[in-house]
């Protein structure tokens, strides 16, 4: 009776992924979604506002650690979107038994990562310290927030993983409440922590780590419940098939995160040299801001990922074309109202997370050339996504490699020296438009193809 009722909800699943109108369905898979990630930014604001209270120092230090936690990110990312997207085009194309040994494979090795991320970065903290920008007033306050999110690097890998597996099956409800839980724990704890029982930055750190190991078990509660995939050790495979698939789709994930950690790194160390331990405070502000604003456009583009990779998986083309522009669209519309409202009230943002005269300085012209070109986001990040989805893993790697690389990081070494701190501040505004240049061609020469459907039913 247990398996009829998953055969199905599983064959429900198929029609829904591939019969309901594209908007409609792109807006029910991304409501959760923009939730989790909304929600998601909230509490990655959450240290940066609390520990505001503290001090600049403090405030830098826990921008600094942000390249690490964006490298946890990034290897998270890379095993979630790489096992999700084959899983989400396997169940497109009937392929259960590939789909669930997948799912296993992605959240073990997941596991593994974590591990060696922790135990090596906590042998190694004083160097690594040292090397994401920390100076000798900030060293110790780095120290001590990086000790304790390196121990929940495990946690905060494998909750990225079962989160994406979830939205690839079309499951973003049960990402949704594992990430609302998650957020919920830390946004708790912050104040508790840092302003009652004094932890300062450590408290900080604690309350991230707390709020990914509820998401954690929450979200893998909600893989076992209806037909979602069951993760099992019997189904790891730790084969060349399955991590060359993981490879290729989780490899633009794994630069686009990687990158964004090289590149934060560099942008406090120049803004540190040309600024001090203000100029990296404000332009850490300004890059939560702006990741805060992104995503929600990053969860409504997670709303069309699932339907991109399993309709493509089925064949149905024109479907993944249609969704795509209805993406790009109301992207754009949703980026320009948001773009000038922060250009408009930049110092008033800042300031509400550091009320310091030097890092308001430094930060609202960082956020207001950030809001100028805001609105080119939604096109360059959808084409990503629908590369990825798509199993284009050497054209989503250039894509990905774009905005945070081989776009920014020249630009970085060169601006400063001409334009000094201004150099700093404009330096991902002008990226972002590069990283544009470089999608409209890339995404061309997929689209031009995807005009009709070729279906293929599952078994």
């Amino acid at each position: 009776m247990s398996d009829s009722r998953n055969t199905n909800a599983k064959h429900a699943r198929y029609i829904q992924m591939t019969e309901t109108p594209v908007p409609k369905l792109i807006t029910q898979l991304a409501i959760p979604t923009i939730i989790s990630m909304l929600v998601t930014g909230i509490y990655n604001t959450a240290d940066t506002f609390f520990v505001g209270k503290i001090s600049t120092q403090a405030t830098a230090a826990v921008g600094l650690v942000f390249s690490v936690m964006a490298i946890i990110q990034a290897l998270g990312f890379f095993c979630g979107h790489g096992s999700g997207n084959y899983i989400s085009r396997m169940l497109g194309a009937g392929e259960q038994r590939e789909a669930d040994e997948m799912a296993s494979t992605g959240f073990a090795l997941s596991i593994l990562i974590g591990i060696t991320v922790a135990i090596l970065g906590n042998l190694f903290l004083e160097p690594l310290a040292v090397l994401v920008g920390a100076t000798p007033t900030t060293l110790e306050d780095t120290k001590t927030y990086m000790r304790i999110i390196l121990i929940g690097a495990p946690f905060m890998m494998s909750q990225f993983v079962i989160n994406n597996q979830l939205r690839f099956q079309g499951s973003a409800i049960y990402a949704m409440f594992g990430l609302l839980a998650g957020a919920i724990v830390n946004i708790a704890l912050d104040p508790l922590l840092i302003l009652v029982c004094h932890l300062g930055v450590a408290g900080a750190a604690i309350a991230t780590v707390a709020g990914q190991i509820m998401s954690f078990c929450v979200l893998l509660i909600g893989s076992r419940r209806g037909p979602n995939i069951r993760l099992r050790p019997s189904n790891v495979r730790l084969n060349p098939h399955y991590l060359l698939e993981i490879t290729n789709g989780g490899a633009p994930s794994l630069f686009r995160q990687g990158l964004a950690s090289v590149s934060t790194l560099l942008l406090n160390t120049q803004a540190g040299m040309l600024g001090g331990d203000a100029a990296i405070a404000g332009m850490s502000v300004s890059t939560r801001v702006t990741m805060l604003l992104m995503s929600a456009l990053i969860g409504f583009g997670q709303g069309y990922q699932p339907m991109c990779s399993f309709n493509y998986g089925a064949g149905l083309k024109k479907r993944v074309r249609d969704g795509f522009f209805f993406c790009v669209k109301w992207g754009t519309i949703f980026l320009t109202v948001i773009a000038v409202l922060c250009f408009l009230f930049a110092p008033q943002i800042i300031s509400w997370f550091r009320d310091d005269p030097d890092v308001i300085a430094v930060g609202q012209v960082a956020l207001r050339w950030q809001s100028a070109v805001l609105p080119v986001a939604a096109a360059t990040v959808m084409t990503n996504m629908m590369l990825q989805s798509m199993g284009r893993g050497l054209k989503a790697s250039i894509m990905a490699s774009a905005k945070n690389g081989y776009c920014f990081i020249p630009l970085i070494l060169i601006l400063p020296r001409f334009l000094g701190l201004l150099g700093v501040e404009i330096t991902q505004p002008i990226a972002d438009v590069l990283a544009l240049i470089i999608s409209i061609p890339l995404g061309y020469s997929e689209l031009r193809y995807m005009t009709k459907d070729d279906p293929v039913m599952p078994e």
